[in-house]
């Protein structure tokens, strides 16, 4: 994935989109980490989502920002953020609530001076066909920028990718403008394989994709843990 070749450190990324036969719905997400703390993680399968877990419970040293759960399925909604807003999200969208308002009560992330970027994203089927939403809240200024982007009729073989910096730097720079278009491959074996091969083999951590299939809902799923 060329959006993400040459960049050593893009953070947490999430990609929404359509493979080219518009049969199904793709999701993609990947953690990177530098820190021994960061570094130390793999993702488990929990129910039909996922969460992150120490891989050497004595290394653990703060868990407030690394351990939670990235995917977490409500229905024919898919969830995924790259924190805990995955619960927000969730428990806002079970009462009948919306993604944004869920958001509307977040932040970026405590962690100054860096202000990591929440980003989050949802995919609902309807109809035999499905929509997706992105977003990113982040620092600026002193106050927090909520931006959304919403994708109500994905485009055949077109991904949307978003991540939470521009690259490396310190402070890490939040990522700057709306979410890079990016191509969605029909094999999910693939794709998967290019996504990871695309992040820095030095920082890439795990990586998790799945395909849904729009008109049955059947899933589809790859982990790719580095540890």
């Amino acid at each position: 994935m060329k959006e993400l070749k040459g960049n050593a450190y893009p953070g947490r990324g999430i990609v929404l989109g359509c493979t080219p036969s518009g049969n199904e719905a793709v999701i993609g997400y990947f953690i990177m980490g530098r820190s021994v703390n960061s570094r130390n993680r793999v993702f488990v399968e929990d129910g039909e989502g996922i969460r992150t877990e120490a891989k050497d419970p004595k290394l653990l040293e703060d868990p407030s920002l690394i351990i939670y759960s990235p995917v977490r399925v409500l229905g024919d909604t898919t969830v995924v953020t790259n924190g805990d807003q995955t619960d927000t999200v969730y428990d806002y969208l079970k009462e009948g609530k919306t993604f944004e308002d869920a958001l509307t009560t977040r932040a970026y992330e405590p962690d100054e001076p860096n202000f990591t970027p929440r980003i989050s994203g949802v995919v609902c089927r309807e109809n035999d066909s499905f929509s997706y939403k992105l977003s990113i809240l982040k620092h600026q200024g002193g106050i927090c920028l909520r931006q959304y982007f919403h994708y109500e009729k994905p485009q055949a073989g077109v991904g949307h990718l978003i991540h939470t910096y521009c690259e490396d730097g310190n402070p890490l720079p939040s990522f700057k403008g709306e979410p890079k278009c990016v191509e969605i491959v029909e094999d999910m074996d693939a794709f998967t394989k290019d996504l990871w091969d695309s992040l820095d083999e030095q920082n890439r951590i795990s990586l998790f994709v799945r395909f849904i299939n729009v008109k049955t809902g059947e899933v589809r799923t790859n982990i790719i843990n580095g540890n």
